[in-house]
């Protein structure tokens, strides 16, 4: 690969987050995150998971003292519940409250169907492209980054 064509895969992640950026606003004190963190525990569980901050942060690659904090966020503002396992207290599970489901449905399944109408000629085929070129990217990056500690 040519040092001109790393340029551009850099330029054309700087152009995906300011996409991130072009999201519809959120409501004060939202972070975009917390959208994230709704949908990952929703999809969890509709896999009949009973979710842990771990299972968060494996699904995020996330580390999980900034996903505590975040989920401890949102818990403040009411979107997450946090309920002891009735086997083991020393286990926490973390659900989406109404009022995160409400937040979800609005920013994630409203927003998300109509970009999908928009976004209709980039193909499967080519989204999974992208996303495995990016993740490839990330995973490089963190490894060279890990080696010139």
């Amino acid at each position: 690969m040519t040092t001109e064509k790393i340029k551009r895969m850099l330029d054309a992640c700087y152009q995906a987050k300011r996409i991130r950026e072009l999201l519809p606003p959120l409501p004060s004190g939202v972070a975009p995150s917390y959208i994230h963190y709704l949908d990952t525990i929703q999809t969890l569980e509709c896999q009949e998971i009973h979710v842990k901050v771990s299972d968060i942060s494996d699904a995020l690659n996330l580390p999980r003292p900034g996903v505590t904090r975040t989920v401890k966020e949102m818990e403040k503002k009411g979107y997450l519940k946090k309920t002891s396992s009735p086997d083991d207290g020393r286990i926490t599970y973390i659900s989406v409250t109404e009022a995160g489901r409400e937040l979800s449905k609005k920013y994630d399944a409203q927003y998300f169907s109509n970009l999908a109408i928009d976004l209709a000629d980039i193909s499967e085929e080519e989204a999974d492209c992208m996303i495995a070129t990016i993740e490839k990217f990330y995973q490089v990056m963190c490894e060279r980054r890990d080696r010139n500690e």
